[in-house]
């Protein structure tokens, strides 16, 4: 595996090294190992994964606050995505700063996305099929969420086409003062 850190401290893209031969290829997508070596957290608990049926779908943008803050390495396992992390890290030198990583089947890119960041995409294909390795369980009373077009973001959406559910659509405005807790 590549492992690249990302503009945002703490979070990182993640390349698949393809060992190839005439039957296809064997890649590693995870090794405990490697990601101590770079003091990433190595805790999978649960996995999910989200199927999009339309292109434009929007989801997030999503994140858990403490003690049950999350570290999420999200791949497109079916499809192509757009994918946006924002840093909410209280003191962060990145704080409300976002990046943007397309994410698809055929280029078998990760994201690895630390505590502290919301989390969001939008599918650009039909048929988008997203994995996700969570450090932590979902828990409900912990999850929270800033609306997906806020203005102090900016957020560079690449379609103009939204597929969001309600609960998305009607999440807050983030203000210049809050952080993840």
């Amino acid at each position: 595996m590549k492992i690249s850190e990302t503009s945002l401290a703490g979070a990182y893209v993640i390349q698949p090294e393809l060992l190839t031969d005439e039957r296809g290829f064997f890649a590693r997508t995870f090794c405990r190992a490697e990601f101590a070596r770079l003091d990433l957290d190595t805790q999978i608990e649960q996995c999910n994964i989200s199927f999009n049926v339309k292109k434009g779908t929007l989801r997030g943008l999503h994140y858990q606050i403490a003690p049950h803050a999350e570290t999420k390495i999200v791949r497109c396992t079916m499809g192509a995505m757009y994918d946006v992390v924002v840093d909410l890290r209280p003191g962060s030198p990145t704080l409300h700063q976002w990046i943007a990583v397309e994410l698809n089947a055929h280029n078998r890119t990760m994201l690895y996305i630390p505590k502290g960041f919301a989390h969001g995409f939008q599918t650009l294909a039909d048929n988008t099929e997203v994995l996700y390795q969570m450090s932590t369980p979902y828990v409900a009373e912990a999850a929270r969420g800033i609306l997906w077009d806020d203005p102090l973001l900016a957020v560079q959406w690449p379609l103009p086409s939204h597929t969001i559910s309600e609960k998305d659509r009607t999440y807050p405005l983030l203000e210049a003062r809050d952080t993840v807790r």
